[in-house]
């Protein structure tokens, strides 16, 4: 977990510093883009509020009423279906934002935030899960995984389509309401899982002329990677720029 931490701010401080040392790096971030994910985090951080924490009890006791025995397990395979569209979308011929290697640097740096912001918060609150099964419940991880990958399809393809980036939230939505249905998870732990994808997304985003400058450094070259699929088969057209 320190190493992943120490991994994580230095993506933060050290490679604005190296990015500036020939090519200026203009940076894509916005102070206005925190708003929504800190509100976010800050409505889940009410469940250790008195009001709320009843509150919380009651809305699983209600559900457990309602459901019964029955749980489905769509949530664990669904999390991950926006992560898979911030890549499957361009081979259905719609064009994102980014290059290929461009989003696997915003998704990597991503998921570094994803990892530091979710485990350090979960091991430090210790927060019970509804059905007592551990004590690591905010924020939700599968929330913050499926909100993340909306937020990157929202980067991606929503300026252009964005009936794509109402997709993909209404899919995070889904995963966030199952979490709680299935007892997994206090309705709060969704809201500050989603919170957490979202920054955790923004960050790649932010972050992503820095990382780019990065590999151009380490590598000595650009590498622009554009597959396509057809009904006839696949090709893999690959650029690279010394």
């Amino acid at each position: 977990m320190r190493n992943i931490l120490f991994l994580f701010l230095s993506l933060l401080f050290v490679l604005p510093c190296s990015a500036s040392d020939s090519i200026a790096v203009k940076s894509n971030f916005k102070l206005g883009e925190v708003v929504m994910p800190l509100s976010l985090i800050g409505a889940g951080t009410l469940g250790f509020v008195q009001p709320i924490r009843n509150s919380r009890v009651e809305v699983r006791d209600f559900l457990n009423e309602w459901r019964g025995d029955h749980r489905t397990e769509v949530d664990d395979y669904l999390q991950y279906v926006p992560l898979a569209s911030v890549y499957g979308l361009s081979l259905l011929g719609l064009e994102a934002k980014h290059s290929y290697v461009d989003r696997t640097l915003e998704l990597a740096t991503s998921y570094i935030a994803l990892g530091v912001l979710v485990n350090g918060i979960k091991y430090t609150v210790r927060e019970p899960r509804p059905d007592y099964s551990a004590n690591n419940s905010f924020p939700s991880g599968h929330t913050a995984t499926t909100f993340m990958g909306a937020e990157l399809v929202r980067i991606e393809y929503g300026e252009e389509h964005p009936w794509i980036a109402v997709g993909a939230y209404t899919i995070a939505t889904t995963v966030g309401v199952l979490r709680v249905y299935n007892e997994r998870h206090w309705f709060t732990d969704v809201f500050a899982g989603a919170g957490v994808g979202i920054l955790s997304a923004r960050i790649g985003y932010w972050l992503l002329p820095y990382t780019r400058r990065m590999m151009h450094r380490l590598t000595g070259c650009e590498v622009f990677v554009s597959p396509t699929a057809s009904t006839t088969g696949a090709t893999l057209n690959t650029v690279v720029r010394f």
